[in-house]
């Protein structure tokens, strides 16, 4: 091999166990892939970053705009009940309503939001029916993997393998090329788990019922919030005036946390301000309205501050600041803990969390959450453990207020959290009333591709226009429904594919494919393409090993000199094969935590699926794809 070949292996290898051991997140990886790749030479700035604009990369930022509407909307959420309801309560006819369910869901939108709007109704289902959800919830992962290989938009490998026809002068797949193969593979994998998976499946009932998921109103009342809720004023006198709520150390030197600002849209009179009752001054005040605290909200004169704490710690913290203090009103609880903009959460902390060994304090989370933490407790439900000093371990349970969009938001930190229970309200639909034409759009976009009138990315850039010009979802939640992790690593990666085959490692790696399995003949370099990306798929995300695995494929088949539609279909199947591992994809690791999974139990489950999928691409490939 050449130097410059050496080289781009050397950062392929580098990205790889980075990729592995994320000690770097993989957007940052694959951004440091790309000025890698300039800073040595191995490819031009335009061809470095030549993945941004790549159609494939701008695609999957559509589709993910378009399931973001479907969900905002509520559509998903109503198919999802809609079939839910002739569930059951058998085990077994439980496990095929819901694989067959979430399969043809995730065909048409992302898998992770599917499993997302599922999650709580299975979870309701199973204490319904007296099942674990251990029973059900791999199912329910692997049926949405299952599903996402079946249609062009169901996955990004989807997508990039077809591009990567495209783009080599060769009839890309249509929108429903992957469906054969996908719907045996649904076939398979729901009579697998019916006859043989159910009996791997753990049954953690004991643990489950201890750690049992609660509704945002039984958080408050668990955790006694009421109890601990105060109203302090801000007097003309108090030093507060003017700082931040950082500065002011609130949290830090009294345990009390800011749960909301009362804040009057006009000043009050100065007579009403100093005489409180005096008659000239008995004209209505102005009313106040809330303003979610930020660690950089300046406080202002007359300001309410809805408070919790001890009452102890209120009275000492009044003292100093010279606040006027008052309990809180019947409707501060509804109003400031839960409602349509903030609430509570349960978060669980995993075993590879970052935030380990770290108090909150150290780990700044309130600053770079935008959450309050209202309470940390052990593993054992009963350990009740102190917010400021105590360092995190994996089991504790935090219990977290602010902003629904914001803890929301945790979920995308899939390494350092885990919400429980996907509280129902972190996923309702503030724009209902526009389910009608968000369903409209999406099957437009379905029959405008599955009759080719446009290509993909044109169909789906067009979808997500729509769903922001009807108000299906607003510029701003478009922003925030794109995976821009994803979108980043995608668009990082692409350069190493070129940077790969332009120094020949593609070719070279094809032709030792050929020479030691091509022997025997092409179905074995088949197998040998689909082990390939099933392995990677369980440590790396599905994307990269798309992207990386793709054009060996490619070189592969015309190194045979057979057509390469069979290799890059085995190559995209495989990359869905992610069963193995809780980390190989965001649906296994989102199970994890409701279903009490260990590693283990995704390798036992998961191996012979894998397994079963590489045997009937084998057998089947071959007949729908001929070489």
């Amino acid at each position: 091999m050449t130097l410059e070949a050496w080289i781009i292996l050397s950062i392929l290898i580098v990205a790889v166990i980075l990729f592995i051991t994320e000690w770097l997140r993989v957007d940052v990886v694959a951004l440091g892939v790309v000025v890698a790749l300039m800073l040595t030479g191995s490819l031009s700035t335009a061809e470095a970053l030549a993945g941004f604009s790549n159609s494939a990369v701008l695609t999957i930022a559509a589709l993910f705009i378009v399931g973001g509407a479907v969900l905002q909307t509520g559509l998903a959420g109503m198919i999802g009940r809609r079939i839910l309801q002739v569930a059951g309560n058998g085990e077994l006819r439980l496990t095929f309503v819901l694989m067959t369910a979430v399969a043809l869901m995730s065909s048409f939108m992302s898998d992770t939001g599917t499993v997302a709007v599922l999650l709580p109704a299975v979870v309701i289902l199973a204490r319904g029916a007296k099942i674990a959800p251990s029973r059900l919830l791999i199912p329910l992962a692997f049926g949405s993997l299952l599903g996402g290989a079946s249609t062009l938009i169901g996955t990004p490998p989807n997508i990039i393998v077809s591009d990567l026809l495209r783009e080599n002068g060769l009839t890309p797949f249509s929108f429903f090329s992957y469906t054969p193969m996908g719907a045996v593979l649904i076939v398979l994998g729901i009579g697998y788990m019916a006859l043989l998976g159910r009996r791997l499946l753990p049954d953690r009932r004991v643990q489950i019922d201890a750690q049992s998921f609660k509704s945002p109103e039984e958080l408050v009342d668990l955790y006694r919030l009421p109890d601990n809720l105060y109203r302090l004023r801000v007097r003309r006198a108090s030093d507060l005036i003017g700082k931040s709520l950082a500065a002011a150390g609130l949290r830090r030197e009294f345990n009390i946390t800011v749960l909301d600002i009362l804040r009057r849209e006009e000043p009050r009179p100065v007579l009403q301000l100093v005489w409180g009752r005096q008659r000239d001054a008995e004209r209505p005040l102005p009313p106040r309205t809330s303003i979610t605290p930020e660690p950089d909200t300046l406080i202002e004169l007359d300001d309410v501050l809805l408070v919790q704490g001890e009452t102890e710690a209120i009275t000492q913290m009044a003292a100093k600041w010279n606040l006027g203090v008052r309990p809180a009103r019947d409707d501060d609880e509804a109003n400031s803990l839960l409602n349509d903009e903030v609430g509570v959460a349960e978060v669980l902390i995993p075993p590879r969390s970052r935030l380990i060994g770290k108090t909150l304090i150290e780990s700044r989370f309130g600053t770079t959450y935008r959450l309050t933490v209202l309470g940390l407790t052990g593993p054992s439900a009963k350990e009740k453990l102190d917010i400021k000093s105590t360092p995190l371990r994996f089991g504790d349970i935090l219990l977290v207020q602010g902003p629904w969009k914001n803890i929301a938001d945790l979920r995308k930190q899939q390494r350092d959290f885990v919400v429980m229970g996907q509280p129902e309200s972190m996923i309702a639909a503030p724009y209902r009333q526009k389910a009608a034409i968000a369903l409209v759009i999406l099957l437009g976009m379905v029959a405008v591709l599955v009759a080719d009138l446009l290509p993909i990315a044109t169909a789906s850039l067009l979808a997500a226009l729509l769903m922001v010009l009807t108000g299906c979802l607003t510029m701003d939640d478009a922003y925030r429904a794109i995976d821009w992790k994803s979108i980043v690593l995608v668009a990082g990666m692409l350069p190493m594919s070129t940077a790969l085959e332009k120094v020949g490692l593609v070719d070279l790696a094809a032709q030792g494919l050929v020479d030691s399995l091509g022997q025997i003949d092409a179905l074995a370099v088949l197998a040998g393409l689909f082990l390939l990306t099933s392995l990677f798929t369980q440590v790396l995300s599905n994307t990269a090993t798309t992207v990386v695995v793709a054009p060996i494929a490619l070189a592969a088949a015309h190194n045979l000199g057979i057509a390469p539609h069979a290799f890059l279909m085995a190559v995209a199947l495989a990359a869905s094969m992610a069963f193995a591992t809780p980390v190989a994809s965001p649906v296994n690791t989102l199970v994890m935590g409701a279903g009490d999974y260990r590693f283990g139990d995704y390798i036992k489950v998961g191996v012979p699926l894998i397994l079963i999928g590489l045997l009937a691409s084998v057998l089947l490939l071959p007949l729908l794809f001929p070489f």
